[in-house]
This record gives C-alpha cells, structure tokens and sequence, in this order.
C-alpha cells in the first residue's frame, strides 16, 4: 500500500506553499509558458437545440440553427423564486437529467436521475443538496438510474434501474439512510423498474413495470411493510405499467398505461381502497396516457397526453373532482404534454414538453391560477423538459431534462451579447409556432443576412433567405426569396453570395449559387451554374472560393471544389482535382486555402478530409493533419487553425472534435477543450473561440450546443497568475504582461475546478512586482480553486485558470484525526497528523487485540496524511464487526474504534 500525503498543499504547515498557473496549465496538458487559457465562459448562454452558424459583429454574437430557446447555462436542478420568476444564485449545476426530487425536511432536497456529477463533484444518479445550497457528503452511488424518491423520517426510498446502491446489491429498489447514503437491510428487490413510489404510515406503495417484487408475484403495483420489506395482501392487479400514485386517506390514485386494475375495467387512471385493492366508482377515463398526478384536498390535478378526461375535452392537463371524477371548468390547455404537477395556495406550476398553456407562450414551465386556469405572469422559460416540481416557502424547485431556465424563446435565430453572455431583444425568428431554421449567417454594416429553410422571418414572409435590421431585427424589404434551402452566404462589397440547395434565387433561375445585389435583392447575371448542392463559399479578392457536393460549376468540370472569377463566374484555372464525395468548409487566409469535406485526394496528394492548398497552383502543401473522421468547421486565426466536427483524432493528438492546429506544421496544438457531440461551426473574436453544434459537454463541463472558450496562446497580456496557502488565507498574486490592456479585473472561487463560481469581493494592493489580494474566507483544510477574468479595452473578456490552493491546516497534536465512513461496508479512509519527523505504524485490530492488517511502518515527515484500507486482511475480506485503528510512535499510541457492517 502506498501512502501519500492528503493534501500536499496541507504538508509543513509553517512554510508558503505556492502552486502557479503555469503548474496547473501543464496538470491540465496544456504547454507550460504559453499561459494558455482553456475555460468555457460560464456566463454565455446556451440554447436548445443544434447551432449551425455564427456571426461576429463588434459585441454582438450572431447565432443561427435548429433551437427555439436561448438561456443561461443553469443545469438540470433549479430553485425559482416564486415572486419573481428569477433563478436563485449558488445552486450547484447537475450535469444531467434530474426525474425526482424530494425534500429532506431542513430546507435541503434529495435529488434522484441519471446524472454523473453536481457542481463538479462525482454523484452517480443521486445527491443531496443542503438548505445552504451546497452539496452534502451523502453519495448513496446508484449503478443505474433513479426515477423515483420518497423520504419517510430517516430513510430515503429510492426506485429506479439499478443493481447496485448505497454500498449494497439492491434490485430497482432500496431504502437508504438519510444520513450516511448507506443502503439498509430493507430489500423488497423488484425484477423490473420502479417509477413510483409512496409512503403511507407503515406502508410503502411502488408502481413500475415489475412482475415480481417482496418475495412476491406482483404486477406493475405493490405494497411493501415499511419494516421487513414483505409485500402485503392489498393487491390490485393492473394489467399493465403503473406511472404514478398518490395516497389520499384511504385511497391510492394510480395512473399508468393499463385498461383493467383492482377487479374493473380502468383505462389509464383508477382510485383503489387502501384496505382492500378494490378499484372504486371513481373512473375520470382519459382517452391516453396520464403522466403526472397530485390531490389537493378535494380536488385532483393530472397531466398527461390525453385530450379529454372526465367527460370532457381537455387537452393535457385537467382538473378533476376527488369524488365524482368528473373534470370541472378549469381549463388551461396545452399544446402538448405535461408531466410534472404542483400545487402551492392558489397557484398550480406545471412542468413537460409544451410550448403553449394556460392562454399564454410558455416554454415547458408555467404558473396557472387555480381559479381560473390562466397562466400568470410568472415565466422562466426552460430549454427543454421539466420533469419534476415542488414548492417549499417562495421558491419553487424544478428538475428535468433541461440545461437552462430562465431565458427567453428564440426560434433559429439570436443575438447575444459577447460581454455579458445574455441574449439581446432582437429577436427575428418570433414567429408564432412557424418553423425556422437558419444555418448561414453574413453581417454588412447594419444588416444581417440569414440563410436556411424557412417561410417567415422577422415578422414577414421571405423564402429561405432574407436581411435582417441589425437593431430592430424586423426584415427589410430585400426579398430574393429561393426556392431551396440557402447553406451559405457571403458578402463583398455591394453583392450577397448565396449557395445552397436552390433552382431559383432573385427572380431568376439559378442552380444552387447565385450572386445578389445588396440592394435590390435581384441575381446579377454572375450564374456558375453548378449541377448539385452548394454548402460552403470563400471570397478573396477578385475569387470566389466554393465547396460543395457537385462534379461541374462554372462551365468546367470542376469536382466538390472550385474558383470561380467573381467577375464572369466562369471557373478560373485553379483546378485541385479533388477526389471524394464533398467539401463541406472553407477557409481562405492569405495564400492558403484550407478546405475539409469527405475526400482522400486533394490537390494532387493524398489528404483525408482536410487540407490546405495553394491559392495560386491548387496544389496541397505539406500541412497533412489527417483527421480519422469528418471536420466541419474551420477557423483561421493567426497561425492557428481552428476545426471542429466529429474525429477523435487530428494533428498527430488525441482531440475530441475541437481542436487547434498549427498553420506551419498542421500539428495540433496543447489546447484541447474536448467536445462531447459533433462541432459544426467555429467563429473567433480575439482570445475567444466561439463554437456551436451538437454537443452536450465541452471544456470540461455541462454546456448545450453552443460555447465560448479561451484560448490566449500569447504569454504577453498575462504574466502569472498564482495562489499561496499563509497562516491568514489564500495569498493570490498576479501580473500582466500588457496592463494597458486591461479595464477591470475581477476574482472567483469554486469548491472545485468546474465550479459554482462565486464573486470574491478582496481589497488588492500594488507591489512592485504584482498585484496582491488575500482571501482571508478560506477554512482551515479546505481546497478551494481561483480564477480570475480580465475585461479589456477591445471590449473583449480573458479568463485564467483555474488555479488551486488549500488553506493551512495547522497540524498541533500527533495522531489519528479522523475515519470516514464510519460504518463502512468494507471500506474506509484513515486520516492522522503528525507536528514532528517520526516514525509510525498504522494498523488494524480486531475485538480481541490481533493485529489483522499493517496499513504503515514507516519513517515520515510531519504533515497531514490519509490512506485507505479495503476491509481485507491477506486479500479476503474481514467479516462485520468491531475493529481498531491503532496509531503508534516512539512509545506513545491511539486507538480509535471502527464499525464493519456484514
């Protein structure tokens, strides 16, 4: 067993302990020196659904694509202010979709999903997150996911798809101490998923999609004695899945897909007797699926697919009376599904997949007036499915498929804003439910061109392309209207390219590329004629540049890529003789012409899908990154070039479909956000690299198809950036190589690499060297992460880091100074101290005083340590019991006790 300090920031406590960016840079991979910022700007919004195209103008970040929602980059777990609609600042991010939540009766909430980490820390599929808002040490680790939560005093019930929870072998479901996330010796274990549950006294009722469950045949629905685990008699019998439950006295209202339950004929939703499992009169019949399900008092409120329940017409959410089941007046409908119900005084909140309800445009979340069923004005907006909703004080708790509340509906086209990340009021795609979808986008001056399949844009018809008022976003009366879908646009001077999909462009008839005047939107006589699609065009000079999927353009035979004279649009000498299927991006920068696409011949070499080719011969030159999959996206910057798309390997590395490669070499270089999903188009401003597609993770964190990263190769505007541990805080200290540069500098710290990131608001002081703040905030042995953001004059942001540091545990006393867990199923981790250079021994006893492990026997040096025992003595495991960890030096020795459970 090797032993190594806890923490080695924590190790002689008494002298200055320094850990610089360029140490943690080159931690990260990154290429010491070179000072090379690697963060995702966590303040940028996100949307929901692919970004296909970006455009740059000053402060403004043009985005087009498939989404109809734009919002901050919140994650899967939100608490909402009910007053406001506003989102509550520090909850920490949950990466993935949350189905449940519970509250655990002090203002925190246990959350249950298929989700891998919160706020940065590893959780599998269950947290806990405290009243503070910060994640507790609970970490029950399901091995698969949890669909379902109920807390009864100190046991959490959880029901899902798992085999493995809270340290034990539990089948889909388990009860879990709500204090150490251990698993108890409750085990009803069910052959199949549970989705529901509820506890009622000493029962606990689960639904799902079992046959089996409590020793017992049991299909689709049960009731387990909240002690043993056992099934009871009640048993109802549905014939099919049961969804949801709810108890109400002496009534159990159960929803699912089935048509016969409790010894009567149910479509979709029944109340049964508590005692007896017999379905009662009460038969509200809805005509589909019923997904969510809460009783009120008297009153019962569903949610679902249906049309019509309760003798009436209603469209996925109804109101139904608890005696009769018949539906009463109240009649929000929305325009599709509802799944999640809560009911908090006079206000009912609503979660699911609809964009319209209660009268008003809302995205998947919604306030309703319980009189009257309108929707009040209370109106996050989230990006995608709310599944879970709960009330507790003023704030209202949401969990679902999400990544974002509280942003505004945007329909394939947005504006945001490069400093602050939020989106702008221009808003061109408000076109009621009408479908836009914009995959090319150009800015001239105060217009903004977009490209792509649509009807109407911008409060007006217009026919896949149109230009947009850069301030107001209404359309001006430019109309070329094609005839086909636009891929492509570029602008020079007073003519718009367009290449797309097209027979037909600016009242003439124009095969897939078109030249437009800017004014009047009519084709120029410029007409190539290319005989299959266009996607993507490079102007330079007196050329145009265009890749696409045709064998002929220009009146020459001319394969997937061509020069074209911008004068005649005949093709122009330049010939690479390309082989292969299409080239799908171009980028020209000065006498380089980089294009990508599915070839493996290019300019008389062998290139697969990506090259860079003389713009005067055609030829390739000898820059060969060789991608092993498809590249979409190009960017030129400087010496580097930018790609994205779907390879996992390019320029000689390892690198997750975003990469940058060197211009001279094609090598790629040290920055490496790695994206999880493909990257379809890539813009840079400054140090930033702005990228959109179909991702769900790059840089390391949660962030939905479209992001802004850093990457600040020059060491000049930053020249070191570090973090101290002292006896009083967290020392930082940093200089700027250029600091005519920088307007204002701004501090934050997280708990760990990912975040939450908050504010540090520290008084600063100028040595001669650096600048100097001291966070005095920091506890005692903790780890805490810093980085730092500089705004610059260009208007443009530089983040840094993040660096880390932990704050001085002062270490007084020789000796053992904590185990945890304690009980552990069979493992645990051993921390002592020591204050002076000694040797120690560290072993394990059991009842009896036999030494049954030797954990250490060895000289160290004074410090904080920790290591971990497996509960094994000679590679088997030890049987449960009581145990000793015993601590020995120089005659003087601890013992300290420790529970292994069986």
């Amino acid at each position: 067993m090797s032993l190594t300090p806890l923490l080695s920031l924590q190790c002689a406590p008494l002298q200055r302990l320094t850990r610089s960016v360029v140490a943690t840079l080159a931690a990260l991979g990154l290429a010491a020196g070179a000072a090379r910022a690697q963060v995702v700007d966590p303040d940028m919004w996100v949307t929901n659904g692919p970004v296909s195209a970006i455009a740059l103008d000053g402060n403004t970040i043009y985005l087009g694509g498939s989404f109809t929602f734009v919002g901050p980059n919140t994650g899967h777990f939100v608490g909402i202010e009910i007053g406001t609609g506003a989102l509550e600042p520090g909850w920490p991010r949950v990466d993935r979709d949350v189905y449940c939540s519970a509250p655990d009766g002090a203002g925190g909430w246990y959350i249950g999903g298929y989700f891998t980490s919160v706020g940065g820390v590893a959780r599998a599929s269950l947290a806990h997150i405290l009243a503070d808002r910060s994640l507790d040490a609970w970490n029950p680790g399901a091995d698969g996911s949890v669909g379902t939560l109920a807390v009864s005093g100190s046991t959490v019930y959880a029901g899902g798809s798992f085999t493995n929870i809270g340290g034990q072998s539990r089948s889909n479901i388990a009860a879990l101490d709500a204090a150490t996330g251990l698993a108890t010796a409750w085990n009803p274990g069910s052959n199949d998923y549970v989705g529901t549950l509820a506890v009622s006294g000493s029962t606990v009722y689960a639904g799902g999609n079992f046959t089996s469950i409590g020793g017992q045949n049991r299909s689709y629905l049960a009731a387990l004695d909240a002690a043993s685990g056992l099934v009871t008699p009640w048993n109802p019998g549905p014939d099919n899945t049961v969804s949801h439950l709810a108890v109400s006295g002496s009534t159990v209202y159960v929803c699912g897909v089935f048509s016969g339950i409790g010894g009567q004929v149910r479509k979709y939703m029944a109340a049964l007797d508590a005692t007896s499992g017999l379905a009662n009169a009460w038969n509200p019949a809805p005509g589909s699926y019923v997904g969510a399900l809460v009783v009120s008092g008297s009153t019962v409120y569903v949610g679902g697919e249906f049309t019509g329940i309760g003798g009436q017409v209603r469209f996925h959410i109804a109101e139904l009376d608890a005696e009769s089941g018949l539906a009463t007046a109240w009649n929000p409908g929305a325009d599709n599904s509802v799944v999640a119900v809560a009911v908090s005084g006079s206000t009912v909140y609503v979660g699911g997949v609809f964009s319209h309800i209660g009268g008003q445009s809302r995205s998947c979340i919604a306030a309703l007036d319980a009189t009257t069923g309108l929707a009040t004005a209370w109106n996050p907006g989230a990006s995608s499915t709310v599944n879970a909703l709960a009330v507790s004080g003023s704030t209202v708790y949401a969990g679902g498929g999400f990544i974002s509340i509280g942003g505004q509906s945007r329909r394939g086209i947005a504006a945001l804003d490069a400093s602050t990340g939020l989106a702008t009021a221009w808003n061109p795609g408000d076109n009621g439910l009408s479908y836009v979808y914009v995959n090319a986008l150009a800015v001239s001056g105060a217009t903004v061109y977009a490209g792509g399949s649509f009807a109407s844009i911008g409060g007006q018809s217009r026919r896949n392309i149109a230009a947009l008022d850069a301030s107001s976003g209404l359309v001006t009366a430019w109309n070329p209207g094609a005839d086909g879908s636009v891929n492509t646009l570029a602008v020079s001077g007073s003519t718009v390219y367009a290449g797309g999909e097209f027979n037909s462009i600016g009242g003439q008839s124009r095969s897939h590329i078109a030249a437009l005047d800017a004014s009047t939107g009519l084709a120029t006589e410029w007409d190539p004629a290319a005989d299959n699609v266009v996607q993507t065009l490079g102007v330079s000079g007196s050329t145009v540049y265009v890749g696409g999927y045709f064998t002929s353009i220009g009146g020459q035979s001319r394969h997937v890529i061509a020069a074209l004279d911008a004068t005649t649009g005949l093709a122009t000498a330049w010939n690479t003789e390309a082989g292969g299927y299409s080239v799908l991006a171009l980028a020209v920068s000065g006498s380089t012409i980089y294009a990508s696409g599915a070839f493996g011949i290019s300019g008389g070499q062998t290139r697969n899908l990506l090259a860079a080719l003389d713009a005067t011969t055609g030829l390739a030159t000898a820059w060969n990154p060789e991608p092993d999959d498809m590249v979409y996206a190009l960017a030129v910057s400087g010496s580097t070039v930018y790609v994205g798309g779907s390879f996992n390997n390019i320029g000689g590395q390892s690198r997750g479909r975003l990469a940058a490669l060197d211009a001279s070499t094609g090598l790629a270089t040290a920055w490496n956000p790695e994206a999880v999903g493909s990257v379809f188009v890539l813009a840079v401003g400054g140090s930033t690299v702005y990228a959109g597609g179909n991702f769900s993770r790059i840089g390391g964190t949660t962030q939905s198809y479209f992001a802004a990263l850093q990457d600040s190769p020059s060491p000049a505007l930053l020249a070191r950036f570090e973090a101290e541990a002292t006896r009083d805080g967290v020392q930082l200290l940093w200089e700027f190589g250029e600091p005519g540069r920088v307007v204002s500098v701004a501090l934050e710290r997280a708990p760990s690499r990912v975040g939450p990131w908050m504010p540090l608001t520290l008084e600063s002081r100028r040595t001669a060297e650096a600048t100097e703040a001291l966070d005095q905030s920091a506890a005692a042995g903790e780890t805490y992460y810093y980085r730092l953001t500089a705004s610059l004059t260009d208007g443009s942001r530089a983040t840094f880091g993040p660096i880390s540091a932990a704050a001085v545990l002062a270490v007084k006393v020789s000796g053992l100074t904590g185990i945890a867990p304690n009980p552990t199923t069979g493992s645990a981790r051993i921390d002592f101290a020591l204050v002076r250079e000694e040797v120690v021994r560290i072993s394990v006893l059991d009842i009896a005083g036999r030494e049954v492990a030797t954990l250490a026997d060895e000289q160290m040096m004074p410090g904080s340590y920790s290591m971990h025992w497996d509960g094994r003595q000679g590679g088997a495991m030890l049987p449960g019991g009581v145990y000793f960890v015993r601590w020995a030096s120089a005659g003087r020795s601890m013992n300290r006790k420790l529970v292994m459970l069986p």
